[in-house]
C-alpha cells in the first residue's frame, strides 16, 4: 500500500484529557472549575469505552458509609483499601478522603443514588468490604455517571476532539510535549494531528484489548502500550480480576444473578449432552447452593477462596470451558437438580438474605424478578430472554487492578503525564467491589487540582529544537504504516492470535513455562511486526496502531508475570500460579490447579515494570505507608493556604 505524504496539522493546548469515560469527563470538568481554561478532550469515539458500556446486576459505587449507625471514618476506609496488598497508603488515603466529595458531586450532577426520605445514602456489602459502603443506581451506574458528567462538560463548552486516536505520546527530557493523533474522520486519505501540551490526563481505561476472553465492551481496547513506550512505568501489572461473565452480551453475572441460585449446565460445542456439572463435584446440594449464593458478592475469582470457598465454582467453570472444551450456561428456568430448594438447609448467610428479600420460593427467574427485575430487563434489551433462554458464560478478564504507576496527585514518573481511572494502577491484589469508580473520580479530581495549582509549570519550556525532535519521531510512527504491506497475516488474524495467547497463558491460570513462551512469541511479533502483518487499505490504519499498542502492553504485562514467577511468587488475588509442590483445591480437581498460596509474601512490596530501548525491566520497592498526619486544625489551615497560594 502506498502512503502519500500528508500535511500534519498542529494544535496547542495547556492540558489535554485523553478519554471520555467517567474519569476523563470529570478531569476536564474539574480543570475548568479550577480555572484551567485552555483544555481539550481527545476521544477516539465519545460513546465508546468501559464506563459508558458496561455494568452488572447492580453496578457498585464504593464510598464512605453515609447512613444509620454504620461506624466509619476516612482512616478506616483507607486501611481497608491499603489491606488489599501492594497498595500505596498515600493513594489509599486520598481515595478515602475524597470519596464523599466525589460522591456528592455526582449526586448534584443528577446521578440518582438512592437515599432515605431524610437524605441518608444507604449502602450494602460488596466483595472485600467489611461494612456497607456500596451503593448503586442499578445495572448502568457508570453509564449514568458518564452521561451526567458529559452534560456538565458540554455545559462548560469544553472542546472535544472526537474521532482522534492517540498513536504516540511525545516526551522530551522526561517531560510531556504532546501527542500524535490519527484523525479518524478522514475516509479517503490519512490525516494526522500533532497536539502540543504541557499536561496530559490519560483516561483511556484498562488495556482491555489484550485478552480474548473478556467482559470488557468491544469498544474498549486501551492504550497502555504507547504509554510504556513513552517511558511511563507500570505498577502491579500482574493483578487482574477474572470472573464469570456472559458472552453475548458481555456482562458480569454477579450479585443477584448468582444469589437467586440458577442451574449451571455444560454442553458439547454443538449444544448437546447437557448436564449439571456442579452436582458431580459437591457431596451436598446445599453446600453447592450456598457457595453459588456467595458468588454474588464474592464475584471475582479469588485464590483465597479455592480451598472450600466460593471460587471453587470458577475453577469448575474453567475446567468445563478451557480443559474439556465444553460450553457453560446459566439456566434460570429450573432449580438446580430440577428440585424444590429447602431454603432452611442453606448456609445461614444465604438463607437470611433470601428470606429478607422475600425470595424463598419458586424458580431462579421468579426469584430474580422479585429481587432485581432490572437485571432481567438488561438481557431482554440485548436480545436474551431469561424466561426462555439459557445464558452462555465463561471466565473472563474484567478489571486491571494494576496499571500505570502514579503518586498521590495521580502523576506518573513522566512530568506532566497523569493517569486516572482504570489505566492508573492504584489498586492492589484485591479491592472492594465498586472502589474503581470512586478511584476514577478521586484521581481525576486530584490530577486537575494539582495541574491548576502547580507553581512549577513552565509555560515556555518547549523550544524549536525539542519540537523538531518530536516531529521527527512522529514522522517515524507515521511511516510505520507504509512498511506494513508485505506481511503474511491479516490484522484480524494477528489480533485473534495475540489475544488468545494472552488468555491462555496470562489469564486466570498461569504457568511459568507457558508465560515465558507467550512472552517470547509476543516479542518475536513485535520485532517482525512490519513483516508479520499486512495492511491493504487505509481504513485499517486504526487497527494497525491498536494492535501494535496491544502487543507492547502484552510484552510489558507478560514480563511482569514472568518476573513474579521467577521470584517464586505464589497464587494470589485472581491469578492461580501452578506449582508442582503445592496442593490441589480438591481431590476431584485436575492436577493443573495444583498451587501454593502467596499468603502475603509480597503484600508489602510493589512491582514496577518499565521499558527502555525496547527492553523491559522490573523493580521492586516497599509500599508507601498511610501517611501519619498531624490533624491539629491551625497547622493544617496554614499548610493549606501555603499549598493553594491563598492569602
Amino acid at each position: 500500500m502506498e502512503i502519500k505524504k500528508t500535511l500534519i496539522q498542529e494544535m496547542e493546548f495547556h492540558t489535554v484529557v485523553v478519554g471520555t469515560g467517567a474519569a476523563g469527563f470529570n478531569a476536564a470538568s474539574r480543570l475548568k472549575q479550577y480555572g484551567v481554561n485552555d483544555i481539550a478532550i481527545i476521544a477516539e469515539q465519545v460513546n465508546a469505552g468501559t464506563s459508558r458500556n458496561t455494568g452488572s446486576d447492580k453496578q457498585t459505587y464504593y464510598k464512605l458509609s453515609l447512613a444509620g449507625k454504620d461506624e466509619d471514618s476516612v482512616l478506616n476506609l483507607a486501611e481497608d483499601l491499603f489491606a488489599g496488598q501492594c497498595v500505596d497508603g498515600d493513594v489509599a488515603l486520598c481515595e478515602a478522603a475524597l470519596s464523599t466529595l466525589s460522591f456528592y458531586r455526582l449526586v448534584e450532577l443528577g446521578v440518582p443514588f438512592p437515599c432515605t426520605e431524610f437524605g441518608e445514602y444507604v449502602g450494602y456489602k460488596t466483595d472485600h468490604d467489611r461494612g456497607r459502603r456500596a451503593t448503586s443506581v442499578g445495572p448502568y451506574t457508570s453509564k449514568i455517571m458518564t452521561q451526567q458528567l458529559e452534560k456538565d462538560v458540554r455545559s462548560k463548552q469544553i472542546e472535544i476532539l472526537d474521532r482522534h486516536q492517540v498513536i504516540h505520546i511525545m516526551v522530551e527530557e522526561n517531560e510531556v510535549c504532546g501527542v500524535l493523533c490519527l484523525d479518524l474522520k478522514s475516509k479517503d486519505e490519512l490525516h494526522y494531528v500533532i497536539i502540543w501540551c504541557q499536561n496530559i490526563v490519560y483516561a483511556t481505561g484498562g488495556p482491555a484489548g489484550m485478552y480474548h476472553d473478556s467482559v470488557y465492551p468491544q469498544s474498549q481496547l486501551g492504550s497502555s502500550g504507547i504509554a510504556f513506550a513513552a517511558g511511563v512505568r507500570g505498577k502491579n501489572l500482574t493483578e487482574w480480576q477474572f470472573g464469570m461473565a456472559s458472552l453475548q452480551p458481555r456482562w458480569n453475572v454477579s450479585g443477584t444473578y448468582m444469589q437467586v441460585l440458577p442451574r449451571l449446565v455444560s454442553t458439547d460445542s454443538d449444544g448437546t449432552d447437557e448436564r449439571e456439572f456442579l452436582l458431580d463435584y459437591f457431596d451436598s446440594k446445599e453446600e453447592m447452593l450456598s457457595l453459588l449464593f456467595l458468588k454474588g458478592y464474592q464475584w471475582p475469582f479469588d485464590t483465597n477462596k479455592i480451598f472450600g470457598g466460593s471460587s471453587i465454582i470458577d475453577l469448575l467453570v474453567y475446567q468445563e470451558t478451557i480443559i474439556k472444551k465444553r460450553r457453560v450456561f446459566l439456566d434460570y428456568r429450573k432449580n438446580p437438580g430440577d428440585q424444590e430448594i429447602v431454603f432452611e438447609k442453606l448456609s445461614s448467610e444465604a438463607y437470611e438474605y433470601l428470606k429478607n428479600a422475600d425470595a424463598c420460593f419458586g424458580t431462579p427467574i421468579q426469584r430474580l424478578e422479585q429481587m432485581n427485575e432490572l437485571a432481567i430487563h438488561f438481557y431482554q434489551e440485548h436480545g436474551v430472554d431469561l424466561y426462555q433462554d439459557k445464558l452462555e458464560i465463561a471466565i473472563c478478564a474484567q478489571h486491571n487492578n494494576g496499571g500505570l504507576a502514579v503518586d498521590h496527585h495521580w502523576q506518573t514518573n513522566v512530568k506532566g503525564f497523569f493517569a486516572v481511572g482504570e489505566v492508573a494502577g492504584t489498586h492492589g491484589v484485591t479491592r472492594p467491589g465498586g472502589s474503581a469508580l470512586n478511584a476514577g473520580q478521586v484521581g481525576s479530581t486530584r490530577a486537575a487540582e494539582y495541574i491548576a495549582h502547580d507553581k512549577n509549570i513552565s509555560t515556555g519550556r518547549m523550544n524549536d529544537s525539542m519540537k523538531n525532535a518530536c516531529r521527527e519521531r512522529a514522522e517515524q510512527v507515521i511511516q510505520l504504516l507504509a512498511g506494513a504491506n508485505h506481511g503474511t497475516k491479516s490484522l484480524s488474524e494477528a489480533w485473534k492470535e495475540a489475544t488468545r495467547r494472552m488468555s491462555q497463558c496470562g489469564g486466570m491460570i498461569r504457568n511459568k513455562e507457558e508465560v515465558k513462551k507467550a512472552l517470547d512469541d509476543t516479542e518475536y511479533v513485535l520485532i517482525n511486526y512490519l513483516q508479520y502483518v499486512s495492511v491493504t487499505n487505509i481504513s485499517q490504519a486504526s487497527l494497525f496502531y491498536h494492535l501494535y499498542d496491544t502487543l507492547l502492553a502484552q510484552k510489558v504485562y507478560l514480563t511482569s508475570m514472568y518476573d513474579y514467577l521467577m521470584r517464586k511468587g505464589g497464587s494470589r488475588g485472581s491469578a492461580l500460579y501452578t506449582s508442582s509442590t503445592g496442593k490441589k483445591p480438591g481431590e476431584k480437581m485436575p492436577d493443573l490447579f495444583t498451587c501454593e498460596l502467596d499468603q502475603g509474601k509480597f503484600g508489602k512490596l510493589v512491582q514496577e515494570t518499565y521499558m527502555k530501548d525496547d527492553v523491559c525491566f522490573c523493580e521492586w520497592r516497599p509500599v508507601r505507608d498511610i501517611p501519619d498526619v498531624d490533624y491539629f486544625f491551625e497547622t493544617q489551615w496554614k499548610h493549606y493556604r501555603e499549598r493553594m497560594g491563598s492569602i
